[in-house]
């Protein structure tokens, strides 16, 4: 079914969640021509819980494809050949890489749009602007991973079939929903209420100013993006980071409960959810962490101190990692590396487990030290180094600290970092090097650790700003030191490397083939095609 008629169709289904969520009635019911157990009209906040949750946990679903193409981890094929999605390929009448779609046109969808619309009625400016935060959120990750998009025509009921945008336009949107947001987010007036909105709002709980951070935050991510445009301006990205997170403390995160019989309030990558069971880290990860990449042996002097709070050892207690060149591993038991859960054999359910990988770790949308890391690359990029060094080292000190907090979430298996493991690791000339030395390779490889196996869309948007192997313009360096494309690519695509995933399935391909025709989607190789916004 089309997303956007699916959301005209089932947007009270996904209401219906909202009220579990919460133990308010309603006071208007639908009329005798209609359902007369459901609600016809709701409260404006009670649209918010299932909102966010789709925002915190749709790309993660997607991340299990988009991770195999930044080398977060490998999915071994048990075959000869890596698997589709390793060799940067995609699965044909498949909506796999397909649920940011499906949930920005219907799970959030017409709900999102109601939302913004009896908010703005009731002079609701934070809710309204928060849901203008989460517009602009989803039209950006969806451009990011797929390119054209539909915007214009998206909620039109009159419509079965629907025209594509280009990403330039989606890009203008965002940014013009950011803009409008932060004005929203600003006003004190009307009916502005933090307890209104606390009851629905698990992120920030009501905070309104630190929605305002977050929309900053996004608007410096966005503006980011342009950095292989003229256009680019560093000092108007450095500037909504430093109106955006002050701390770890601001940091976007999703709790879990994981208390339901279906695993459905739990951690989309814990145990009981069982996403991620045949996933291994790769070589890529564990030389950015075992200190091989950062001017150190492996195992040596440079060893960062969070791959034993993040990675998993191998039975053997030695850090190994999956070639995702090769569709099986060939190591004995012993050394074949484990699960994310940290374990051998079983899922790990109802066990202590690790970092972002337990049922109840609470789950990033946005982070400090990741804006700090973006505000790095940009004064870098500008010349200014003593603030790049200042925000390159704000991000790894304070990863440091979001990797011990989420180790404290849910009765991990590993120890805190200690203080002496954390002084040892920062004093390290080829991790916090001198303003001179600071290299753009080593911002983006400490900002790929930072956002390991969560920002998967920031990920992959920063390796194809730098065609994945590209060099440090300074130092010749790869910026991504390591990292290789894989020996053997998927059929369909003629020798190049993944740019963009395809458009979902069901929907585009079924139902919407014409618009794709106009925009080459229907090309084997589209998924190929370079986006906009990474051209010159």
């Amino acid at each position: 079914m089309r997303p956007y008629l699916a959301t005209l169709k089932f947007a009270r289904r996904a209401l219906l969640a909202g009220v579990l969520v919460g133990a308010a009635g309603c006071q208007n019911f639908l009329d005798v021509n209609e359902n007369p157990n459901a609600p016809q009209t709701v409260s404006a906040n009670l649209y918010l819980a299932p909102i966010l949750h789709w925002v915190a946990t749709s790309e993660q679903f997607d991340g299990r494809f988009i991770g195999r193409y930044t080398q977060n981890w490998t999915l071994p094929s048990g075959g000869t050949l890596p698997s589709t999605w390793d060799r940067m390929g995609y699965d044909p009448t498949s909506d796999n890489g397909g649920q940011l779609w499906r949930d920005v046109y219907w799970n959030i969808g017409q709900n999102l749009v109601d939302m913004s619309n009896k908010a703005e009625a009731e002079q609701r400016w934070d809710l309204l602007g928060i849901g203008q935060v989460v517009k602009a959120w989803g039209w950006l990750k969806v451009t990011d991973v797929h390119g054209e998009l539909i915007i214009k025509e998206a909620f039109d009921q009159t419509k079965f079939t629907f025209n594509y945008d280009s990403q330039e336009y989606a890009y203008q949107e965002v940014l013009k929903l950011l803009d409008a947001a932060i004005v929203n987010l600003s006003k004190t007036d009307g009916a502005v209420n933090q307890a209104y909105l606390a009851r629905y709002d698990r992120v920030y709980g009501g905070d309104r100013v630190k929605w305002l951070r977050f929309a900053y935050g996004l608007k410096a991510m966005t503006l980011n993006h342009f950095s292989n445009k003229s256009s680019y301006k560093p000092q108007d990205v450095i500037a909504a980071v430093d109106l955006s997170f002050t701390s770890n403390a601001d940091d976007a995160l999703l709790p879990y409960s994981a208390t339901s019989a279906d695993n459905a309030d739990g951690n989309f990558w814990g145990p009981r959810r069982g996403n991620l069971n045949n996933y291994r880290q790769t070589n890529f990860v564990l030389g950015l962490m075992n200190g091989a990449a950062f001017g150190g042996v492996a195992n040596g002097p440079a060893l960062d101190p969070r791959m034993s709070r993040m990675l998993a050892p191998s039975p053997d207690g030695q850090f190994r990692a999956w070639d995702p060149n090769s569709g099986v591993l060939g190591l004995p038991a012993a050394q074949t590396p484990n699960n994310f859960f940290g374990y051998a054999a079983g899922l790990g359910a109802g066990l202590p487990s690790r970092y972002l990988f337990a049922d109840k770790s609470r789950f990033p949308i946005m982070t400090y030290s990741q804006l700090q890391f973006i505000k790095a690359e940009a004064a870098l990029r500008s010349g200014n180094r003593g603030v790049a060094l200042a925000a390159y080292t704000n991000g790894v000190t304070s990863h440091i600290d979001f990797v011990n907090a989420r180790n404290t979430d849910d009765g991990q298996l590993v120890t805190p970092i200690s203080a002496a493991e954390r002084a040892a690791f920062l004093a390290n000339p080829n991790i916090i090097p001198s303003a001179g030395n600071l290299a753009l390779w080593q911002i983006m490889s400490q900002k790929y650790i930072a956002q390991w196996a969560w920002a998967h869309v920031e990920t992959w948007m920063d390796m194809r700003r730098y065609n994945y192997t590209g060099l440090d313009p300074v130092t010749g360096t790869p910026i991504y030191p390591g990292f290789s494309t894989p020996a053997v690519l998927f059929p369909d695509n003629n020798g190049k490397i993944a740019q963009r995933i395809r458009a979902r399935f069901n929907s585009e391909y079924v139902w919407n083939v014409e618009a794709l025709r106009v925009i080459g989607g229907l090309d084997l190789d589209f998924h190929t095609k370079p986006l906009w916004i990474t051209q010159p």
